[in-house]
């Protein structure tokens, strides 16, 4: 699949702008600025660029406990994440919500969960509304290798399925839920092999090529435009760090060194810039300027989110349901 210039810069400039939030985010709470869990996305950046490069503003996402990616891949606004992460009231839910709730319907991002698998069904109830309204929309639900063996898995592709909703099901398979592998927890030799229990496809991609994952992706949401139905992609990939901050040794208690350092060396951002040199798309200077524009974005959310203040107390009961 050919793509232009601007396309190509805009997913690289997209990866490293997930990369650097992260890293940012991961020195903040070791420093004791975001309360509570932070899970990173370092080294899956090209399945939430090369997914979300493929939808519009107007289409929707479904994300996870590990969605900081997704979430900067629809468009979402750096500063005002930051701020949630450091639970300030100009956050994204005010504060309240935290790393793991973060949403933002203006732009298609329907919400994170941190309750393994739930994300699933919730974008067979968006593709539902979609093919209500009758509009050519699509929802794209992403989920780990864990939240495949939940049942909710199973309703939500099923009933996406049966009734051909236009969600896109993209499973992000970094071999781990939280510290058990996928070979124990799993007798399939690939997740996208259980699309053929509901009829539909399953295509398994290289998480870490961005053009792959856009290209596998790119199909599927033609499909669901066209009133085809789901499709079920799986994207091998790793986390570079561990479960979340604070997994003792980034996960080298459950993982091997020797592991962790052979997909380091595959690293998507890395492979990706290397190979936009070689092509002739960047030169080194523009490679350098994307950093430098990038680095100075990040900054500033920082700056916002440090300068911002918490929530009001008297505000502790507003936005609550119950």
């Amino acid at each position: 699949m050919a793509l232009d210039k601007s396309k190509l810069v805009e997913m690289y400039r997209m990866m490293l702008k997930i990369r650097r939030f992260e890293e940012k985010s991961s020195e903040l709470w070791a420093q004791g600025f975001l309360p509570g869990l932070v899970h990173l996305y370092i080294g899956e950046e090209a399945v939430a660029v090369g997914a979300c490069s493929n939808l519009r503003k107007d289409d929707y996402i479904v994300s996870t406990h590990r969605g900081h990616g997704h979430l900067i891949a629809k468009g979402g606004d750096m500063r005002r994440m930051m701020a949630e992460l450091m639970a300030k009231r100009t956050g994204y839910n005010k504060g309240k919500g935290g790393s793991m709730h973060i949403c933002d319907f203006d732009i298609g991002i329907v919400g994170a969960t941190g309750i393994v698998g739930s994300g699933i069904p919730i974008a067979a109830g968006v593709g539902l509304s979609i093919q209500s309204r009758g509009t050519d929309q699509v929802c794209v639900s992403f989920f780990g290798d864990g939240a495949s063996n939940t049942g909710a898995f199973h309703e939500g592709m099923n009933l996406a399925a049966a009734w051909k909703l236009p969600v896109i099901f993209v499973c992000e398979n970094n071999l781990y839920a939280i510290s058990v592998p996928a070979s124990k927890s799993t007798s399939a030799k690939n997740v996208a092999d259980r699309g053929v229990a509901y009829g539909i496809p399953g295509v398994v991609v290289d998480g870490m090529d961005v053009i792959a994952v856009y290209e596998v992706v790119g199909e599927a949401v033609k499909r669901a435009r066209s009133g085809m139905g789901p499709t079920l992609v799986e994207c091998k990939t790793y986390r570079f760090r561990g479960h979340h901050e604070g997994d003792p040794k980034r996960g080298l208690t459950y993982r091997t060194e020797e592991e962790l350092k052979s997909w380091e060396a595959r690293c998507p951002i890395k492979t990706f810039e290397a190979r936009l040199i070689e092509q002739g798309v960047l030169a080194k200077a523009e490679v350098e300027e994307v950093e430098r524009s990038v680095e100075s974005e990040i900054a500033e959310a920082v700056k916002f989110a440090i300068e911002s203040p918490p929530p009001d107390p008297s505000t502790a009961l507003e936005d609550v349901f119950v």
